[in-house]
């Protein structure tokens, strides 16, 4: 059987296999999005136990060639800050994405250098003060942004998608599932210049290297502009009306005092 050690992971997701086991959804970086079981996890005598957890850098070995593979090691390999609160709500909205939008056994070893950083990002940006509320937005949508070019999901953003035409300075355009155009009265937008500064970023300065922070810094002045359209094209790509997580929060929200309640992340 095939055996891979030492390889950088992250666990996505866990589900309950039996009374001592796991199935993990883990995004490595050479395999890409993959399924392992983790046997005899869930006791107490587990070295795994305090290791598999999500939002957490990992070295794992595993083993097999079937769809689930068998996991033989795990190593925590932080120092990472556990996200907290709206932060851990951002991490697991992101999760969530990569399940529904990333193939099995797909590798992304770009994206996977860019989901660590973004980790460390929210879970610095865990604060109640408002700006660290707008960082956590600007992080979640230049990643949702990444993720949507790696996967072939996004419009060039200097452009008009149907007419191939240059964005007009001033002129205000909107993203859906039909691509970037002129925004109907009824839809908000941002401006051509707008749009452009964030496909620069997204370039990486032309040499096409998926970066993180020169598109949080593009995307904080308008993040929240960005977040219904991102949302919409999203929501389009994963085929649901509403994302786990959103509805969670919605609900924790519902049982708050209007006071407490926040826009919240995703």
């Amino acid at each position: 059987m095939k055996r891979v050690t030492h390889e950088p992971a992250f666990v996505l997701h866990r589900y309950d296999w039996s009374e001592t086991s796991l199935i993990l959804e883990v995004f490595t970086r050479h395999g890409g999005r993959i399924a392992l079981a983790a046997k005899g996890v869930k006791r107490p005598s587990s070295n795994f136990r305090p290791v598999l957890l999500p939002l957490q850098p990992l070295q794992i070995a595993y083993s097999g060639d079937g769809e689930i593979r068998t996991l033989k090691a795990a190593q925590w390999m932080g120092p990472h800050i556990m996200p907290q609160g709206e932060s851990l709500m951002a991490g697991y909205h992101v999760n969530e994405l990569m399940l529904k939008l990333l193939a099995r056994d797909d590798p992304h070893p770009e994206l996977f250098d860019v989901y660590a950083p973004m980790v460390q990002h929210i879970a610095l940006s865990g604060g109640t003060g408002r700006g660290d509320a707008d960082v956590l937005q600007a992080v979640l949508r230049a990643f949702e942004l990444l993720l949507l070019r790696e996967l072939g999901l996004l419009p060039q953003l200097h452009l008009q998608t149907t007419t191939l035409r240059g964005l007009q300075g001033e002129t205000m355009y909107h993203l859906s599932e039909h691509g970037l155009r002129e925004s109907p009265g009824e839809a908000a937008g941002l401006s051509g210049w707008q749009w452009r500064n964030i496909q620069s970023a997204l370039d990486g300065g032309g040499d096409h290297a998926i970066t993180l922070s020169g598109v949080v810094d593009a995307c904080e002045p308008v993040a929240g502009l960005l977040k219904p359209m991102l949302r919409q094209l999203l929501h389009y790509h994963c085929g649901v009306s509403t994302l786990k997580t959103r509805q969670l929060l919605m609900d924790v929200q519902g049982m708050m005092p209007a006071a407490a309640m926040g826009a919240g992340p995703a």
